[in-house]
């Protein structure tokens, strides 16, 4: 029962990857890379690249207030679909989730906390239990 479910590693990239995908569905936008940690019932993950391509022709043209208002009411409007996909890999409900973007950077970073930690197997490493 136990070797059906994902180790932490694996829950991470499936979290990395269908974070890409989403971005890449929903706003046309790929992503530079994604990092995905999970802490217990916490999750860290930070997006490479994040900002669209209209985000950073309105900061490049000096409109930053506006590139940072528009990047903020698109992260608020897929809010909902992306703790729905964080919900349905994790099988664990989310009590928050807090974002910031650095238009500089480019980089967007979530905390991610959910009711639970997410159910994981044990990784063995070297006939070394590994706990994830």
């Amino acid at each position: 029962m136990t070797d059906s479910l994902p180790t932490r590693g694996q829950l991470e990239r499936t979290l990395a990857q269908r974070i890409q995908t989403f971005y890449r569905s929903q706003l046309g936008h790929r992503l530079g890379g994604v990092d995905c940690q999970i802490s217990n019932r916490k999750i860290t993950i930070v997006m490479e690249k994040a900002v669209t391509q209209p985000e950073q022709l309105l900061a490049n043209s000096g409109k930053d207030e506006l590139a940072e208002q528009v990047h903020s009411d698109l992260s608020e409007a897929i809010q909902p679909q992306l703790r729905a996909l964080i919900e349905e890999i994790t099988g664990v409900p989310v009590e928050d989730l807090l974002s910031d973007t650095t238009l500089e950077t480019e980089r967007t970073g979530m905390i991610v906390v959910l009711a639970d930690a997410p159910q994981v197997r044990n990784s063995v490493t070297n006939g070394l239990a590994i706990r994830t």
